[in-house]
């Protein structure tokens, strides 16, 4: 914790540990978890109800707000209810004692979702998520048009790589080739006017937790959720870019097929499903634009010295997201 100024003697602080039930005699001791390009998560029991928590502290965000860490807070406590995420107990993300933000959510055991043989547990977590009913947008980001926001996204996010002297100029002309098919699929698309819902929009394997069949299973990572369409979720998760994050999985057409059947069937009726299909067809092509741009940003930014957060097989992957035979991959899709 020493790579974070002043955070040690916050979490023995007198006011912290009320928040948490924790009596002010009681030293907390974290250690380290999990890193993220953006969050670093450390774990500690609480030493009266032997609970383990989660530290999460937050060091810059993707979605340019002043308080990330209290964002995510605030759509825990929407999705408390669907029983598929952490509960939120404690957030600051004020700077005012710490130059970071910080939150405590509860610890979730489980592992990472497992592509070929647990795709059923998957479509339970997102069926619950997507069911809980909110009123209005409820404080979460909300864009009018989803895919032209995620393609816009992409764009901004690949200028770091056009500009960058590292970047490899035939990389740079066959990115830009795909945007342009990307925004020429989005010219022929109407206004999205359906069911809007908290979606999580970040749906790798690694944020899924799972314990099997009847048991809990959980979504967790809720660094980037919107007011949106639940197709983007399922795009996202769906999508080649993302499956072969974590795992080198690509799914084929019958996978994809046989999931979205599951989910539509433990929706059950919570909401209307009808045209799920045809948006996914472009959610998917859009997500993956998505993913390379991100990789293509990404991988700049490595370059950089003195970089705070740095993982060595985040960028490795990153790396092989832009060999010429994934990209050549991807750009196939949207000729599908």
């Amino acid at each position: 914790m020493d790579r974070f100024t002043g955070l040690g003697e916050y979490i023995q602080t007198k006011e912290f540990k009320e928040r948490l039930d924790i009596p002010y005699s009681e030293k907390i001791e974290c250690r380290l978890l999990a890193q993220g390009e953006y969050n670093v998560n450390y774990l500690f029991v609480h030493p009266v109800s032997k609970k383990k928590l989660i530290l999460r502290v937050n060091t810059a965000s993707q979605m340019h707000l002043d308080d990330q860490i209290g964002y995510e807070y605030r759509a825990l406590r929407l999705l408390e209810d669907s029983g598929r995420t952490p509960k939120a107990l404690y957030v600051d993300g004020s700077k005012e004692k710490l130059h970071v933000g910080i939150m405590v959510m509860e610890f979730l055991e489980g592992h990472a979702l497992n592509y070929r043989r647990e795709m059923d547990f998957a479509a339970q977590c997102l069926a619950d998520i997507h069911s809980v009913p909110l009123i209005g947008n409820e404080g979460l980001m909300i864009y009018e048009n989803p895919l032209q926001a995620i393609l816009d996204e992409c764009n901004e996010m690949v200028e770091t790589y056009y500009q960058s002297q590292f970047g490899e100029p035939l990389k740079k002309r066959r990115i830009e080739r795909m945007l342009r098919s990307g925004q020429r699929m989005l010219e022929k698309v109407s206004k999205y006017e359906g069911y809007r819902c908290c979606i999580n929009t970040e749906l790798n394997s690694g944020n899924f937790l799972i314990n099997g069949e009847g048991e809990n299973n959980y979504l967790v990572d809720w660094e980037k959720p919107l007011y949106g369409d639940p197709v983007q979720d399922l795009g996202h998760f769906l999508a080649p870019t993302t499956t072969f994050w974590k795992t080198d999985v690509i799914l084929d057409q019958k996978e994809t097929d046989r999931f979205i059947r599951q989910y539509k069937a433990y929706v059950a009726g919570r909401y209307d499903v009808q045209g799920v299909e045809e948006r996914l067809r472009l959610f998917i092509p859009i997500t993956c634009l998505r993913g390379i741009t991100w990789c293509a940003m990404a991988w700049v930014q490595y370059q950089e010295p003195g970089r705070l957060i740095r993982n060595e097989e985040t960028f490795s992957k990153i790396e092989s997201y832009l060999e010429d035979g994934f990209l050549e991959r991807i750009e196939a899709v949207f000729s599908a």
